[in-house]
């Protein structure tokens, strides 16, 4: 596939610039650098509309919250494709690899690779001739440690690893180039089971972790980016109505910990000034900037409030080998308007699943149309195979 340098440059500005000039336009979604990172990468979290966090442990809970990871089983290992925005790049895509290992009864280790391909881009001068030719991607890989505290409660550590290559050289007098990163999370989570009787049980579980706390990332001489440091809390209530069958509902909540764009002030010749009429200064340190961006919006804790994104949804598990999973992502229009229905199902032959998931977007102006996701995965005597 090859891009000319217009939309290219768009995708590269909107990325980089985490409160550059689209903030002085007015516009109040909050950008960051390395946005791939909160893509969801499973077939079967993108099924509940991304709604992870009380879903039953796997491999792919290194992506939700890593301290799941003690209540997955003794291993297991996933892959995921994904052909993304097809409608707009045709060699676009994502894919992603997760594996974890049990190693004691309270110890447990995760790893994942996760990729972004760009395709091929084109670069061509005023004149329009072919000046160079680029293949952008980024790649992110994990570590995770999670260790049980009790009989019910874990807590997990990753370490991340983060290369950023959306383009190289000098453009329109901004020099462009690879950036890098590295970036922990921290997850909390619990999960507790009460049988009633041989034919119901029901299961409770909660976790909440913070994501990409880390360095920015400098791809230009201009300014630098926040890496998209995220807060997830859910919770998932499961009803079993014998030992084959489970109904488990899902919710989540997640927030940018970034700072809000400001509004700045327009002069008599209306131009717009470096000078910020509401809000605060968007140039803090990290640490700074995961405190204050709890109260740094410029319209008060209302607009605070619509930062936050919601999501609901659904797995039904049918004699342990067939699942349908449907669910809804909402974000406030003002916030970037991600608004989608999902749905998914999944196939099990003994220790191997195979998982589908569907997103259809719901909002006008979405950034992609409807969209597939598929999922390998492997896992001996994990949480589905237990009553």
């Amino acid at each position: 596939m090859r891009h000319q340098i217009l939309p290219f440059a768009c995708i590269v500005m909107a990325t980089v610039f985490t409160k550059g000039a689209s903030a002085q336009l007015g516009g109040r979604t909050i950008t960051t650098g390395a946005s791939f990172l909160l893509l969801s990468p499973d077939a079967r979290t993108t099924g509940v509309a991304e709604a992870g966090t009380g879903l039953l442990p796997d491999a792919n809970s290194v992506f939700v919250n890593a301290a799941k990871l003690n209540f997955a089983g003794e291993k297991g290992l996933s892959f995921s494709y994904t052909p993304w925005m097809r409608q707009l790049v045709k060699d676009e895509h994502l894919g992603y690899f997760t594996a974890f290992h049990r190693l004691s009864q309270r110890e447990a280790l995760g790893l994942s690779v996760k990729y972004l391909d760009m395709g091929e881009i084109n670069f061509r001068d005023e004149m329009g001739n072919l000046s160079q030719r680029y293949n952008a991607g980024e790649i992110s890989i994990d570590a995770s440690y999670a260790r049980l505290f009790g009989e019910h409660f874990s807590m997990a550590l990753t370490a991340r690893y983060i290369h950023s290559n959306l383009g190289s050289g000098t453009y329109n007098g901004i020099d462009m180039d690879q950036a890098n990163a590295f970036a922990v999370d921290f997850g909390l989570y619990s999960e507790k089971s009460y049988i009633n009787s041989r034919q119901f049980s029901k299961r409770f579980a909660w976790g909440i972790n913070v994501t990409n706390i880390g360095t920015k990332l400098n791809y230009t001489n201009a300014k630098e980016s926040f890496l998209p440091m995220n807060l997830r809390m859910g919770v998932g209530y499961g009803l079993n109505n014998d030992p084959n069958n489970r109904l488990t509902l899902l919710l989540d909540i997640t927030k940018l910990l970034v700072p809000s764009r400001p509004q700045y002030r327009i002069n008599e010749q209306g131009n717009v000034t470096t000078e910020i009429e509401k809000g605060r200064d968007p140039d803090r340190s990290v640490p700074t900037a995961l405190f204050t961006s709890f109260f740094d919006e410029r319209e008060g804790i209302f607009e605070e409030l619509s930062e936050d994104a919601v999501s609901g949804g659904f797995e039904f598990c049918y004699y342990r080998q067939f699942f349908i999973r449907s669910g809804y992502f909402y974000e406030d229009p003002q916030k970037g308007n991600r608004q989608h229905f999902a749905a998914g199902v999944g196939f099990r032959v003994k220790s191997l699943q195979v998982d589908i998931g569907y997103l259809a977007p719901m909002a006008r102006r979405y950034t992609f149309r409807n969209e597939l996701k598929f999922t390998v995965s492997f896992h001996p005597n994990n949480m589905l195979d237990q009553d």
